[in-house]
């Protein structure tokens, strides 16, 4: 556990600042806490009372989506009048630090969201409480197999999915009638589109690659996943010197050069997102959140954006979804109130409560679960209405692609390509520094694998 907790801290390559704790305690007491907590859990149970305090933390930065997550604890403390729940709110980026720093000291929480590539190296680090008994209360039947299995360990679940989404093609329709375009079905013509409509203030296609965040690998891997590849080997090794990576890495270059703003090179995703919803990009890579961010800072451009599968590298190959996201909830090993962790969230789970909290990013975050999607609650909805063409092409992405690494099965080492800024800081290497392509995928390459050795 120890040697584990370490590679955690020393692979962490966001910069850490430790921020204020939360009131779950550090599990030094083993068997003995257990025992306390099933004691504790059979007392509540037998009266059906929930009682203590809880603190939940989660990356759902944006404000629908945080206020319904609030409104659902307020309702919920009101149901349960001697249960607190706390929430804290990070950005994905300070949310790994903030975890990875904090499970040393036991200053993690009782409940949060994660990411998929999280979820497994914190069941590498025994972190995770079984969620089995919660997915069985909810209905297993009603999750898919590939989204629980990200969160799988030995024939156990530590996740759950809230919510999913896929990534996919966003593009300006009238930008590309104005030029005569089609909408792009290959990478070639995706850049040819691109250099073309970079004019007028406007930019064809932001490349970004702040060594902060994952959108660098994103955008590699939508490349070497559409030609049949991946970032890992099947004996998750990093491979990012294959002929169709290096192919991907030059790519991106040339997007970079021709059709992006030069200060892409430190964008993170909020960054590159705020371009697409401000009407300077003319195409984006996302998944339906881009419609909400349009309708906020562009509303006269909703009327104007739609979406498409991602480009091929040959126009007759089939359609491949190079990444889906399972948005998990987990619950933590160190939580006293593991009982109250899972009654909240079964809470979130509820029809009514559920539709409400997808509706705060309509088409942005799809249903994890069966049984929603077809309600006339969830199909009255006006986004859900007139982006009805964006949520089947999501919906294919999302049923043919995985997280990030994921096409070998989830492993740390798929985790550690989107967590540690290694393929970020390789093209920012080659753009600032004009280190040789092959020269600087070979270094990140085996520092990756350097790393994937410390989890062998």
């Amino acid at each position: 556990m120890k040697k584990k907790l370490a590679i955690l801290l020393a692979g962490t390559m966001i910069a850490t600042t430790i921020l204020s704790g939360c009131g779950s305690k550090n599990n030094s007491s083993g068997s003995k806490e257990t025992s306390q907590e099933t004691s504790q859990g059979e007392s509540q149970e037998e009266s059906g009372k929930l009682e203590g305090d809880i603190t939940f933390w989660h990356s759902f930065t944006q404000g629908p989506r945080l206020e319904v997550i609030q409104e659902t604890a307020d309702q919920f403390m009101k149901d349960n009048p001697d249960v607190n729940i706390t929430i804290e709110t990070f950005s994905w980026g300070d949310f790994y630090t903030k975890w990875t720093t904090g499970l040393a000291s036991g200053n993690v929480p009782d409940m949060s969201t994660a990411l998929p590539g999280h979820v497994v190296e914190m069941m590498d680090s025994e972190a995770l409480a079984s969620v089995d008994d919660l997915i069985d209360d909810i209905g297993r039947d009603k999750f898919s197999e590939a989204a629980l299995s990200e969160g799988q360990k030995d024939g156990v679940c530590y996740s759950l999915p809230l919510y999913s989404h896929a990534q996919v093609m966003w593009y300006r329709k009238d930008l590309l009638e104005a030029a005569g375009l089609s909408v792009p079905t290959t990478w070639a013509e995706f850049a040819e589109a691109a250099k073309t409509l970079t004019k007028d203030g406007v930019y064809g296609c932001s490349f970004p690659c702040g060594s902060n965040d994952l959108m660098g690998t994103r955008f590699l891997n939508f490349y070497v996943r559409r030609g049949g590849g991946s970032l890992l080997t099947d004996d998750l090794k990093a491979d990012l010197t294959s002929d169709l990576a290096i192919e991907g890495i030059n790519y991106w270059l040339d997007i970079y050069e021709n059709c992006s703003p030069k200060d892409s090179v430190n964008y993170a995703v909020l960054d590159q997102a705020n371009l697409f919803y401000q009407g300077k990009t003319a195409f984006d890579f996302n998944s339906g959140f881009q419609i909400g961010g349009v309708e906020t800072n562009s509303p006269d451009l909703v009327d104007q954006i739609d979406c498409a599968p991602l480009p091929k590298i040959n126009a007759d190959d089939p359609d491949y979804g190079a990444e889906t996201s399972n948005i998990p909830l987990v619950v933590w090993n160190n939580s006293e109130h593991q009982d109250i962790c899972k009654a909240f969230i079964k809470k979130l789970y509820e029809k009514d409560t559920y539709i409400k909290f997808l509706e705060a990013t309509p088409v942005g975050m799809l249903p994890s679960i069966t049984g929603i999607s077809d309600t006339p609650e969830y199909q009255k909805n006006e986004t859900v209405q007139k982006f009805s063409n964006a949520v089947e092409v999501i919906t294919d992405a999302m049923e043919k692609g995985t997280a990030i690494g994921y096409e070998h099965g989830p492993s740390v080492q798929a985790g550690f390509l989107t967590s540690q800024g290694i393929i970020e800081s390789m093209f920012q290497d080659i753009i600032t520094n004009g280190t040789d392509v092959e020269q600087a995928a070979k270094a990140a390459e085996d520092k990756l694998n350097e790393l994937f050795l410390t989890v062998q």
